[in-house]
C-alpha cells in the first residue's frame, strides 16, 4: 500500500509539518528526499531497505551516483536531493560555527563533527583550536591517512596550535568503516597529544571518534 493510502498521522511529511523534523526515523527522512517508492514497494519500506544495504546514513552519503542508479527506485534525483541536503547542512553549520562561535556542548560539537568529517572515505585528523572561553579561533585537517589509519605527529599539532595562539584544542578523526568505538592507537596518540600540548599549556579538551555515531573520550574517561 502507498504512502498516500496511509492515515494522515503517519505519513512522513505530514508527521514532520506536525511534530518536527527529530520525531521522524532516518527512513521516514529518506522517504520524504526520495519521494516515492515502487511497485510493491512504499518509499518508507525503499528507504529502510536502502539504508541497510548502504550501511546508515554515512554510508549512503558517501555512495557515488553509480550506486544511486543502480539502486531499484533511485537514481539521478535521489543522488542530487541527498547530495544537496547534506551540502546545506554543512554550509549551515559553517554559518554557526564561523570563527569566535564557542564550543560549550558536547552533542554540538557532535553535530558539526559529524556533517564535517562524517562523509570523508578516508581517514583524517582534525583539530578546532579554540581561545580560552572555548571560541572557534581556527578549524584544520591536519593528517590524511588511509582508510585504515592516519599518521599523527604530536610536534605538528603543538605547532599549529601554537601559530593561533589557541588556549585549548578539541580533537577528531573519522572511521570510514562506520565503527566509531576507540582503538588501541586512538587512546595512544590521544596521551601523546595531551603530554606535548600540556607542555606549551594548551588543554585538550576532548577528543572525538566520528563514525556512525560520534564517540567523546572525555565522556568515556580517557582523558
Amino acid at each position: 500500500m502507498s504512502i498516500k493510502h496511509w492515515p494522515l498521522h503517519e505519513r512522513p511529511r505530514e508527521r514532520l509539518l506536525a511534530c518536527g523534523a527529530a520525531a521522524l526515523s532516518d527512513a521516514e527522512l529518506l522517504a520524504i528526499l526520495i519521494r516515492s517508492g515502487t511497485r510493491g514497494r512504499d518509499a518508507v519500506a525503499m528507504a529502510r531497505e536502502v539504508l541497510t544495504v548502504a550501511g546508515g546514513l554515512t554510508g549512503l552519503l558517501q555512495r557515488p551516483l553509480d550506486w544511486h542508479k543502480n539502486q531499484s527506485g533511485l537514481g539521478l534525483s535521489s543522488f542530487a536531493a541527498l547530495q544537496a541536503a547534506n551540502e546545506l547542512m554543512r554550509r549551515q553549520l559553517g554559518e554557526v560555527r564561523e570563527p569566535g562561535a564557542a564550543f560549550v556542548s558536547p552533542q554540538s560539537t557532535r553535530t558539526y563533527l559529524r556533517a564535517w568529517l562524517g562523509v570523508m572515505q578516508r581517514e583524517v585528523f582534525a583539530c578546532l583550536f579554540l581561545d580560552n572561553r572555548h571560541r572557534l579561533l581556527a578549524r584544520e585537517i591536519l593528517f590524511l591517512g588511509s582508510i585504515n589509519s592516519a599518521t599523527v605527529h604530536p610536534r605538528e599539532v603543538v605547532k599549529r596550535a601554537l601559530g593561533h595562539n589557541a588556549a585549548a584544542v578539541i580533537l577528531a578523526h573519522n572511521h570510514p568503516s562506520g565503527v566509531a568505538e576507540p582503538s588501541a592507537a586512538d587512546r595512544a596518540i590521544t596521551r601523546e597529544l595531551v603530554q606535548a600540548l600540556a607542555l606549551v599549556e594548551v588543554r585538550v579538551l576532548d577528543h572525538f571518534v566520528v563514525g556512525d555515531e560520534v564517540t567523546s573520550f572525555a565522556e568515556r574517561g580517557l582523558l
